[in-house]
């Protein structure tokens, strides 16, 4: 995987983004108990003219080098990778905000434990539940950070709500 964060870090130093981080599941491992995943999610922040955003720039680089598209992903030294643009508020601080860390000696961004949990809930699908609570029995979780974050982006009620169900917190 450290040839494909190289090949990553390569397309912000061509300008074809402007920054990333990583999250999904393979975000989650540097946190948690590693988990199932297919590929590896890059939440990316990109210059856009107008309202609609095309990621034709950056496939059409990674096709030069010689990697494919495989139907939402491009598949970069043997890894699929799926480029997410940033879609809200919370997904593009949670990326200005990333932690910058070494995966076997390279460079790269990953989301905070905060921000994922907090994408997690707005996402709130099944599997996310599961890590949510995973991430609050395993993870270093800042509960200070994290409930400003929800606060912010609207999520507290939800978080609450969350706590109840799975805890039995009020």
């Amino acid at each position: 995987m450290e040839k494909t964060i190289k090949v990553i870090n390569e397309l912000k130093n061509q300008g074809l983004i402007e920054d990333y981080a990583i999250g999904g599941g393979i975000g989650s491992i540097f946190y948690i108990e590693p988990v199932l995943t297919f590929d590896l999610d890059v939440l990316i922040l990109i210059k856009s003219e107008g309202k609609i955003i095309t990621l034709s720039p950056i496939y059409d680089y990674l096709k030069r080098k010689g990697y494919r598209a495989e139907k939402e992903h491009i598949i970069i030294e043997g890894v699929p990778v799926q480029f997410i643009p940033v879609y809200n508020d919370l997904v593009k601080e949670a990326v200005e905000k990333a932690s910058e860390v070494r995966y076997k000696g390279v460079k790269t961004r990953i989301l905070t434990s905060e921000y994922l949990v907090a994408i997690m809930l707005q996402t709130y699908r099944p599997k996310d539940r599961e890590r949510i609570i995973k991430f609050l029995e395993e993870a270093k979780v800042n509960l200070r950070t994290l409930s400003k974050i929800l606060q912010k982006h609207k999520l507290k009620e939800k978080y609450e709500q969350f706590l109840r169900t799975y805890y039995g917190k009020k």
